[in-house]
């Protein structure tokens, strides 16, 4: 991969990170009031034996895009939980590429969110992805009780 290749405009470090995502550092993040984008370029990491970008790293990465948008969306929020993801894949990515998570969320319920995403491959369409989301709320103590 060429790392001297400049970021898109509005990307920085992606700030969250989880035990998942660790390997697939650097990340980059994007927000907008209504949208929220992850994206990286594509490395030894990310891909399969064929040099394509493996489809569950798009998926995770659809995911947590995905939750992030709707997160941003909710007072209060304490946490999103995925309920379900479905994720159709139109064509690759390969190595060197800028791979971007673009997420949106389509509707907020009283207790369940709804988001789609696109992902892109140097601004070629490779996937689009649905997940629907469980939100719990920081005083909602439900959960803990039982």
């Amino acid at each position: 991969m060429d790392s001297h290749k400049p970021l898109p405009a509005g990307f920085s470090r992606h700030d969250r990170r989880s035990g998942l995502t660790d390997p697939w550092e650097p990340l980059y993040a994007k927000a907008s009031a209504s949208s929220f984008a992850l994206g990286l370029f594509a490395d030894s990491p990310h891909v399969n034996s064929r040099g394509f970008v493996h489809g569950g790293l798009m998926s995770a990465l659809a995911d947590n895009a995905m939750g992030l948008s709707c997160a941003r969306q909710i007072d209060n929020i304490g946490g999103l939980v995925t309920v379900s993801l479905n994720i159709d894949y139109l064509g690759t990515a390969r190595t060197g590429e800028w791979l971007e998570v673009c997420a949106e969320p389509s509707r907020i319920g009283q207790s369940l969110c709804f988001a789609e995403a696109k992902i892109f491959s140097d601004g070629k369409l490779c996937a689009t992805a649905k997940a629907v989301f469980k939100a719990s709320l920081r005083n909602d103590n439900r959960e803990n009780s039982a």
